[in-house]
């Protein structure tokens, strides 16, 4: 029995919209990284870029669950000594959704050229407004949305 290992001009690539209003944020950031590697696809190849393309819209309408928007810190280090800075979830929200979704989708993406590779293929916008209609992106309705 043959395994089959897709081919990077082989591949065929979708434009998916998806609205972020009411969805749960590390749910829709999972399930987008899968959708960036191609997990969704009978064709999944792990060392090809297999994925298509995410148009996340909404972004600042994002739910988090529990105490985490309050809690959750988002952090980052400089490299030098005493130089980590932190900034609430709740802060980071009100100021750049779209960041926020980007660097939680980022961090599930695997950490190599493919991976920087695979999260070009994602676009995000904290309004409902998108340039990306001449590429007819098909609604995607995932699971995690509440109410």
């Amino acid at each position: 029995m043959k395994s089959y290992m897709a081919k990077p001009g082989e591949v065929a690539r979708k434009w998916y919209l998806v609205d972020a209003d009411g969805m749960v944020f590390g749910r829709l950031a999972s399930q987008v990284a899968a959708i960036l590697r191609g997990k969704n696809k009978p064709e999944f190849t792990p060392h090809v870029d297999t994925g298509d393309y995410v148009i996340i819209i909404n972004a600042e309408k994002a739910v988090f669950t529990g105490n985490k928007l309050a809690q959750k810190l988002y952090r980052r280090h400089s490299g030098y000594m005493g130089h980590m800075k932190e900034t609430k979830y709740e802060h980071l929200m009100q100021e750049k959704p779209e960041f926020a979704m980007y660097e939680a989708i980022r961090r599930m993406l695997p950490k190599n050229k493919l991976g920087h590779q695979m999260l070009t293929k994602v676009r995000i916008y904290a309004g409902p407004n998108h340039e990306h209609a001449a590429q007819k992106p098909e609604v995607l309705e995932l699971k995690g949305r509440r109410k």
